[in-house]
């Protein structure tokens, strides 16, 4: 008898433990793997504009694949794991990564319209964006302002708070795809410029505190992590936002009185961006060459490679709205930056995905 059952227990055992990997996954879900989705999206984007067209459309695909596993996930985990992700919702570190669900539903929504010009799918998915943008951004700022005990600002803040602005700033550039033909309706005009208005006041308000944080608070080695380059990627999508609107400048009533401020005030957070870059690059040879730390995978390696994709896709925008036609090298060579770190990214979460499915 023991013999006739052992076949039937045998992958009755393996169901077991592949249900084991998936709920274990599930409840230590990064609320930030969803950084995932941006990075393929806006990788896919830069890739289209400089003529890479069969790898924006792979990727396309990559992102219908992750985009729903991580919503499976997700769903598991507030059905099973409702303490841990209640937890997570007042954390000040790992909280600001549920703002990336609106980011990527977003970028899934504009890759879809730029590069195989689904317009449909982009409507859908900017309403869903939307819906969760007031969601997570009321539920976020609720729940770390009445929490009792708040931590330092050296051990609260990091560069996944900005990721916030992220989230605004991607529900405008949906938008700003979607409406090229003719304008929507003037109460989506001016909610989109109010949007607009309040990513760049999200970063503004943030950004002093990292600042301060990098400038004035000691810092160990693993302090300076993948996350700190949303410094950089959250005003990169601001002037997108920015460029974008400005794109749109002639065929939106409301756009026209406000586009000499636009155009001055998209300038300046694409010069932002720009200072970034040089700043970020020697605090990773600090750490990595200086410090001899090791480079392994960790889900908020997305956090680098969204920035350096959206600092690509960003500049060929600002260059178009702008008028200039000098700032063409730039995209033209970060492209290949970007789709590398996506690259070195994918193969770590692949190594990862695998470790797990072995059980090791």
């Amino acid at each position: 008898m023991s013999v006739d059952n052992a076949p039937a227990a045998a992958p009755q055992a393996a169901r077991t433990g592949l249900n084991a990997r998936l709920f274990g996954g599930a409840a230590s879900l990064f609320p930030g793997y969803f950084a995932l989705v941006m990075a393929t999206g806006v990788v896919s984007i830069a890739c289209h504009f400089m003529g890479l067209r069969p790898v924006a459309l792979a990727l396309i695909a990559v992102n219908w694949v992750a985009w729903p596993v991580l919503w499976v996930l997700t769903i598991v985990r507030a059905v099973r794991f409702r303490g841990e992700l209640l937890r997570d919702i007042s954390d000040h570190q790992r909280a600001p990564g549920f703002f990336t669900i609106v980011a990527g539903t977003c970028v899934l929504g504009t890759q879809n319209v730029v590069v195989i010009g689904a317009t449909g799918i982009g409507i859908a998915l900017w309403w869903f964006g939307l819906i969760l943008w007031f969601v997570i951004m009321y539920t976020f700022f609720t729940a770390v302002t009445v929490r009792a005990r708040k931590p330092t600002l050296a051990r609260g803040i990091n560069g996944a708070w900005l990721i916030a602005a992220v989230s605004t700033q991607a529900v405008v550039v949906l938008r700003g795809v979607i409406d090229v033909a003719a304008p929507p309706p003037e109460a989506i005009q001016f909610q989109v410029i109010a949007m607009f208005l309040i990513g760049c006041m999200l970063y503004l308000a943030i950004i002093p505190l990292i600042f301060y944080r990098l400038t004035f608070v000691p810092m160990q080695r693993e302090d300076f992590s993948p996350p700190y380059w949303i410094n950089m990627g959250a005003v990169a999508i601001t002037a997108l936002a920015g460029s974008i609107l400005l794109l749109r400048g002639e065929s939106w009533p409301l756009l026209i009185p406000l586009l000499p401020f636009l155009r001055g005030f998209t300038f300046f957070f694409w010069a932002v961006a720009s200072w970034w870059i040089p700043f970020l690059f020697l605090l990773m040879l600090w750490r990595y060459v200086w410090m001899r730390d090791r480079f392994t995978y960790e889900p908020a390696i997305w956090g680098m490679v969204f920035p350096l994709a959206m600092y690509t896709t960003s500049t060929y925008q600002f260059d178009r709205a702008m008028g200039y036609g000098f700032l063409d090298l730039i995209p033209r060579v970060l492209v290949f930056v970007a789709l590398g770190a996506w690259l070195l990214g994918m193969v770590g979460l692949l190594r990862r995905v695998s470790r797990v499915f072995r059980g090791t």
